[in-house]
């Protein structure tokens, strides 16, 4: 039988991320898929060496737009445990708070995105219309309404009224309302099922072996979430990650769906829980060391590695998003699936190949 080698990307109409896929066919089944990456270069980890530790949160915050704020959390925890600084408590659930409602809307983007790759354009706007919410209620308490740039090194740089932790607890009853609606469509339709389960197979032992993360590593089966580390406040509040054992895109299609309703739970129970006080203490002096730091964003561990000599600059920044983890169980996906089904599986990981070559 002929093999056909057919490139994917890395532009495509149902993947506006620039990822580049070599992928053998044999009568419209793939055989071998071959990652290429290197399409986005924008130096962000070199800047570093010229702009002071506290310049640098606004940098890093621009890796990843829909995970900024997460961005900055893990960067901002990896310097002040570097220079021994506690923040206060506050802070820590005020960084939860942002971070959860990032989580939200990164889900119910890619919810609606995920909706449009097999058709469904109404759920597509059905998503999307409720993650307006949860962007107005960043807009409202951050002033903006993606890079909301709130973190600091001593803590954060804004606060939460009662007025506002009242109308955010109100959207978000709102909001969960609206999702579980959608809940029936998104998770028990025929066409949705019928392009979702068997497709894009990652069996438990593949998705440990290959190092996978987030919620492409839960929806095989695999109970692991950087949020058990307790950073911030997650040690204080009653969580779970959220596993399904289906290793296929139908998997972590429901896996992203129940992690945004368990994002609303998060939040109203670190808005009952936070305690009065400051939001941030005075920093003084530089790094020295190394260190490395583990937080979860939306599509799973992100990871970063610190050096420092004690002065305003550091000497090196690496950073490892969730996506890069994720591409070499995508190539072990994509193998034994038909050509129509490569978009949609690609798509299961949630890739973000911008934040993850930077």
């Amino acid at each position: 039988m002929a093999k056909t080698i057919i490139p994917f990307g890395p532009q495509h109409p149902v993947l506006p991320e620039p990822i580049h896929l070599s992928l053998t066919v044999e009568d419209e089944i793939v055989t071998e898929a071959v990652p290429a990456l290197g399409y986005v270069h924008r130096g962000l980890e070199k800047l570093c060496e010229i702009r002071d530790i506290h310049h640098m949160i606004q940098i890093v915050e621009r890796v990843c737009g829909i995970c900024s704020k997460i961005h900055a959390m893990c960067y901002c925890q990896g310097i002040e445990e570097m220079m021994g600084v506690e923040i206060p408590e506050r802070a820590k659930y005020l960084r939860v708070i942002w971070s959860e409602l990032h989580r939200m809307h990164s889900h119910l983007l890619w919810l609606g995105l995920f909706a449009d790759a097999f058709g469904f354009e109404s759920l597509f706007y059905q998503f999307w219309r409720i993650r307006e919410r949860i962007m107005d209620i960043n807009e409202a308490t951050t002033g903006n309404r993606v890079i909301v740039s709130v973190n600091v090194i001593g803590g954060t740089r804004r606060d939460l009224t009662p007025e506002q932790t009242r109308w955010i607890l109100s959207e978000l009853d709102n909001a969960e309302r609206e999702i579980k609606e959608l809940e029936s469509t998104i998770l028990d339709d025929y066409t949705v099922r019928k392009r979702t389960v068997d497709k894009g197979i990652l069996t438990k032992e593949q998705a440990l072996v290959l190092g996978a993360v987030g919620p492409t590593l839960r929806g095989s089966g695999v109970a692991e979430d950087a949020r058990q580390l307790g950073y911030a406040c997650f040690n204080e509040l009653d969580f779970e990650p959220i596993v399904e054992h289906g290793c296929d895109s139908y998997s972590r299609n429901k896996v992203r769906f129940r992690e945004t309703l368990q994002s609303v739970n998060l939040v109203r129970q670190a808005i009952r829980q936070m305690p009065d006080g400051e939001t941030a203490v005075k920093v003084k002096g530089f790094p020295e060391g190394e260190h490395t730091m583990r937080v979860e964003q939306p599509r799973g561990e992100l990871f970063y590695y610190f050096k420092a000599d004690g002065t305003k600059n550091l000497d090196r920044l690496r950073i490892r998003t969730p996506t890069f983890a994720n591409i070499p169980p995508l190539a072990a996906m994509l193998p034994g699936i038909e050509l129509a089904d490569v978009p949609v599986v690609v798509l299961s990981i949630d890739p973000c190949i911008s934040c993850t070559e930077r």
